[in-house]
């Protein structure tokens, strides 16, 4: 026996809108249109967003076939799923529209590093500088390494002094995002393209002597009363 009602509906929306059926090809993110809807109720909203309620599902594809637009199902988990007479082809379009938007309006934040020595030399430093700068220009932010070894552990304030420097070099067009902090051998100081932040300067540093350095003042002290 021929079977018609809602099938015969959502066959003739399925070949007007030219979207063939391709039942278990693969699994679809989109929500469910016309004869891919398979419930016996649906909660029908209008073209206009008016609730017009729980209605069979060939009433609803006739509806939609009716304004010449489709059936949408746009909550599938709710009881009985909500359907929506729509233009589904102008919904798809407007989403990825406001997708694009979404992603364009996003920032991207990018982190480079520059390593130095506390030692460096001129040509050295202008190099390392040139890339800081380009960095920055380009709108990322800079994490600026101060590698200490040995002996130079004990002189914090050589690294500090360098990061000066560069601040200063590079005021006009950087920020400083994190103030220079001692990390075990490391001292690190982060830079960030200027948007309104503060200028980047530092204060002086307050240095206090390190362990070793201490202990030697300590015995030289000793040895000069004796």
């Amino acid at each position: 026996m021929r079977r018609e009602g809602p099938f015969l509906i959502a066959s003739t929306l399925k070949q007007r809108n030219g979207r063939p059926s391709h039942e278990g090809a693969n699994i679809s993110t989109e929500p469910r249109i016309n004869d891919r809807i398979r419930v016996p109720q649906v909660r029908l909203v209008g073209v206009e967003g008016e609730q017009i309620g729980v209605v069979d599902i060939d009433e609803a594809l006739r509806l939609a076939l009716e304004a010449d637009l489709d059936l949408v199902e746009v909550a599938p988990d709710a009881q009985p799923p909500v359907c929506k007479i729509m233009d589904f082809g102008k919904y798809k379009y407007e989403a990825a529209q406001k997708a694009r938007e979404a992603r364009k309006n996003q920032t991207h934040i990018v982190v480079k590093e520059m390593k130095l020595r506390p030692k460096i030399d001129s040509h050295d430093y202008e190099t390392k500088k040139g890339h800081v700068i380009r960095f920055l220009k380009s709108g990322d932010k800079v994490k600026i390494t101060i590698m200490f070894r040995g002996r130079e552990q004990s002189r914090p304030e050589l690294g500090y002094k360098l990061l000066q420097r560069l601040a200063e070099d590079v005021a006009d067009i950087a920020f400083i995002e994190f103030a220079p902090k001692q990390d075990g051998r490391n001292m690190v100081m982060v830079l960030g393209p200027s948007r309104g932040g503060k200028p980047a300067s530092l204060p002086k540093l307050v240095t206090t002597p390190a362990p070793a350095v201490v202990e030697e003042a300590v015995e030289n002290s000793t040895e000069e009363v004796s």
